[in-house]
């Protein structure tokens, strides 16, 4: 099982060769097992980079994320108390994007890896990644 930063979710589907072989292969092998998590925040921040124009797709969001799901074997993780709790309560390690902190926490929750190329999460001794 891993669990996927927003930015993964984006290069998988739009710039696959801006993922490492070794996130790729994690992601590819987490597909195949429907063992992917999606954060939900990931939704937003999406949503976010295509409202201010910093992520160009040529449909609209609701049309990208019903294909990701159409392709893609997502398991989308809402923040649950547990989830809140982790990453309102993590080391100053992590940086002090909430987004960041509730990708990680969810990491966390679920002992899944993280594909993430952030550094700052990479170095952090709380969470497993892949890169």
């Amino acid at each position: 099982m891993v669990t996927v930063d927003t930015h993964v979710i984006i290069w998988e589907a739009l710039k696959p060769e801006k993922l490492s072989k070794k996130a790729k292969s994690a992601f590819d092998k987490a597909n195949e097992s429907g063992n992917i998590i999606f954060c939900d925040i990931s939704l937003w921040e999406i949503s976010m980079l295509i409202t201010k124009k910093r992520l160009e797709i040529e449909i609209p969001f609701l049309e990208f994320i019903d294909l990701l799901r159409a392709t893609r074997n997502y398991r989308f993780q809402s923040i649950t108390p547990e989830i809140a709790d982790i990453s309102t309560n993590l080391d100053s390690e992590i940086n002090s994007d909430p987004a960041d902190r509730i990708i990680a926490a969810t990491s966390i929750y679920s002992n899944s890896f993280l594909i993430t190329a952030d550094q700052n999460l990479r170095s952090s001794k709380l969470i497993s990644t892949i890169w």
